[in-house]
């Protein structure tokens, strides 16, 4: 790859700015994004491991084309098929990890019900508030886990989705790229996920639907917070490569 595709910044996430700019960025054409990201999400989570991946993509063509000041048409969305294997190697390799996790887990949740229910007779009172205490400990602990987990995960490929198509890397490639990236703005983009996580909570709150209608600004948020890391580059990918000079050419 060339040193220019994979340079990016450091220090440079402040996540309520990057909030800020994003709902700046959307909200001339609220509604049309609100469509954008909706639509997107809804037919990514049909079946999010072969979906999700393209329709990022396409969710973050459409907020680049916004950020170049360029008119944006709904239907640039699907363009994110266009990038459909690369998007689908980063969902895979995102999903890895979840499932290293789940599998693992419904074993012991069933070998822990097996050795901590009583079968021998009746159980008590007390036996069964030990065994209830005992199964909502290890799922506690779980949820936990599984959290960390997904803030990670989202911290180390956030930024995936959106090189797929910017940078016309391979999903390998922007998993790699994403990873050192998240690693060095490894504090702002926490701080942005918190408040976008805050934010998504509050939605909830308001008659679960705020959180669908703060949906654009998160991800808004997310395309000012990947151009602050990987600025706008000049390289236009589509051009045909120049051929070589001839081998007489002086």
């Amino acid at each position: 790859m060339n040193s220019s595709v994979t340079d990016f910044r450091v220090g440079v996430i402040k996540p309520l700015e990057c909030i800020k700019e994003g709902w700046a960025l959307i909200k001339e054409q609220y509604w049309l994004f609100f469509g954008i990201s909706f639509v997107g999400i809804l037919i990514g989570g049909l079946v999010p491991i072969v979906l999700l991946g393209p329709m990022m993509a396409g969710i973050f063509l459409c907020l680049f084309e916004r950020q170049r000041g360029r008119p944006v048409e709904f239907s640039l969305l699907f363009k994110g098929f266009d990038y459909f294997v690369q998007s689908l190697v980063v969902m895979v390799l995102k999903m890895i990890p979840i499932m290293v996790l789940m599998i693992p887990y419904y074993i012991f949740m069933v070998a822990v019900m097996f050795t901590t229910m009583p079968r021998d007779h009746t159980p008590s009172t007390d036996e069964q508030t030990q065994f209830l205490f005992s199964f909502l400990g290890v799922e506690l602990v779980f949820v936990l886990v599984i959290v960390v987990v997904s803030i990670l995960l989202e911290i180390f490929f956030m930024l995936a989705f959106p090189l797929v198509p910017d940078r016309k890397l391979s999903g390998l490639e922007a998993v790699k790229l994403s990873f050192k990236a998240g690693k060095a703005n490894f504090g702002g983009l926490l701080g942005l996920i918190l408040l976008n996580g805050l934010f998504s909570i509050i939605g909830v709150l308001c008659c679960f639907v705020g959180v669908y209608f703060y949906l654009p600004v998160a991800l808004a948020a997310q395309a000012v917070a990947y151009r602050r890391i990987f600025p706008e580059m000049t390289i236009d990918f589509s051009a045909p490569t120049p051929p070589p000079p001839p081998a007489n050419w002086a």
